[in-house]
């Protein structure tokens, strides 16, 4: 007996330094390989730091810039991300940081970029980990032949005239309903204060539901709210998106994450079975149009073709993707422009003649909105200053990338707030609001380096829902123009704070008059 005790504690002793030494070699001796490996290339930054890389220097340097006020400009970097300015101010083009243990190859050089936007079959997304995939996967996380399929089944779903069918339904609807609650506000004192923000998040919250579940809109928004909050508590635990490990222990914050997660994929797969118990009863249904009924049509398509398509899986983490990447951007570009329109209302007033011209007083129609030319530069030059989203690739292998090798599970970082800035590409006046620099396209705005103008990301994975979310925006901004006009609160606080993506850390408050 004795003996097959002292047999079990040697097997668990190996079994617990097997576990040691595979930790401490992810924590320590490999991040410093990787290291020196950069430095004999060139490519210098802060040092790695045990277990938590630079990520102690940068929650220092973030308090101490955050500890006075920002004044009212667009030359937000030393404010949003000093740690980060600061490797750029002495690094220029090419520098490394450090994510905890994984080492990011930050780039600005122009040639670079693009040669790394077009080898994203080399340079892929980096994989989600497992805390993150509690909240949402989907096609802009996924890579190589997931990727392909799964693209080309969603791509149909975006077409410009499946959008066209939604813009009444969906659009113009949720629109709708905001405006006349604004009107009703301001109808007594013929002004009002509103966080646009909060205002703009649930309508793209209303939108996104209505393209997505049609008739189902309840259900959606509760959808939307539950992935809200498991917006927030991912938020709320930041060393978890690099110690994914520690959504194991046993917190509130993790058991909720949890337990939304299950209702989310719940209810979702709830709305999936309804429509498939109506097919299967002849029952013709409303919604077989919403982005929903047409992602069903692909998945059955595919089956009946004996083709590796989506799976009703697949189907839900598609849904809620579209929560994340159709609302939460399209409700910060419209906030941003309301924010930069207030602090230029020259621009403002540009704005709304051109829709009062092209437009008048009616409700837009879908083909007036293409003709809002200086609107849609207006929305280029937010996006340059106010981009939602950060660009990062990642590597499992060796790649090339101009004159450097990068090493198998290095992750390369684009940071498109310094990019949309640089000087070089975008004149002295980079830190300025200009929409005119946009007059004659985003390839006349930059240059040779247009490629470097990057809101959406660039060439095969572009986001798909672009011309969606700016369908959407514009519609919004026309009737705000139409019937208000609006200005910066004195409670607003100039704050942008970069968590899933860029956001007032403390709303948007905004003074709206009645016309």
């Amino acid at each position: 007996m004795a003996g097959v005790t002292l047999i079990a504690a040697t097997i668990f002793g190996i079994l617990v330094a097997i576990v040691c030494v595979k930790f401490l070699y992810k924590i320590w001796w490999w991040p410093k390989m990787m290291e020196k490996k950069l430095k004999k290339q060139g490519i210098h930054g802060h040092p790695y730091k045990f277990l938590f890389g630079n990520l102690i220097e940068m929650m220092r340097m973030s308090k101490e810039a955050k500890s006075k006020p920002l004044s009212l400009t667009h030359d937000i970097m030393p404010w949003l991300n000093p740690f980060l300015q600061h490797l750029a101010n002495n690094h220029r083009k090419i520098f490394v940081m450090w994510a905890g243990p994984t080492p990011r190859i930050t780039v600005t050089d122009p040639k670079l970029i693009r040669e790394l936007l077009n080898k994203h079959q080399e340079f892929h997304k980096p994989e989600a980990n497992a805390f993150i995939e509690m909240f949402v996967t989907g096609l802009a996380g996924y890579n190589g032949e997931k990727w392909a399929t799964h693209r080309k089944i969603v791509t149909p779903a975006f077409h410009i005239e499946k959008i066209k069918r939604m813009f009444s339904s969906a659009f113009g609807a949720c629109v709708e309903e905001m405006i006349i609650r604004w009107e009703e506000l301001v109808s007594k004192t013929e002004t009002c204060e509103l966080d646009v923000e909060r205002e703009f998040m649930f309508l793209g919250g209303d939108v996104i539901s209505r393209a997505a579940f049609g008739s189902n809109i309840e259900e959606g928004r509760s959808i939307f709210l539950l992935q809200k909050e498991q917006c927030e508590l991912i938020l709320a635990s930041p060393f978890t998106l690099f110690f994914p490990w520690l959504r194991f222990l046993p917190t509130a914050s993790n058991r909720k994450a949890r337990d939304n997660y299950k209702k989310v994929r719940g209810m979702i797969r709830g709305i999936i079975k309804k429509r498939e118990d109506a097919e299967r009863s002849g029952i013709t249904m409303e919604d077989n149009d919403d982005i929903l009924g047409l992602l069903l049509k692909s998945r059955n398509e595919e089956k009946n073709k004996s083709k590796a398509g989506l799976t009703t899986d697949d189907v839900i983490e598609e849904c809620k993707e579209f929560y994340l990447a159709g609302q939460d951007t399209t409700s910060a570009l419209l906030t941003w422009t309301l924010v930069a329109l207030s602090m230029h209302p020259e621009w403002q007033d540009k704005a709304r003649k051109e829709v009062l011209r092209v437009i008048g007083k009616n409700k837009p129609k879908f083909d007036d909105l293409n003709q809002l030319r200086i609107m849609t530069m207006i929305f280029q030059e937010v996006l340059r200053l106010y981009p939602a989203l950060l660009l990062y690739r990642s590597t499992s292998k060796s790649c090339k990338l101009g004159d450097m090798t990068i090493p198998a599970g290095v992750q390369v970082f684009v940071p498109t707030h310094l990019v949309h800035r640089d000087c070089e590409v975008w004149g002295n006046n980079a830190l300025l609001f200009n929409p005119e620099r946009f007059s004659e396209g985003v390839s006349k705005a930059a240059g040779k380096e247009h490629q470097l103008y990057i809101p959406f990301g660039w060439g095969a994975r572009m986001c798909i829902g672009l011309n969606f979310g700016m369908l959407e925006a514009k519609l919004a901004l026309s009737r705000i123009l139409q019937l208000f006009w609006f200005e910066l609160s004195p409670s607003y606080t100039h704050a942008p704070h970069c968590t899933l993506i860029l956001k007032p850390q403390y709303g948007a408050h905004i003074i709206l008059h009645k016309l």
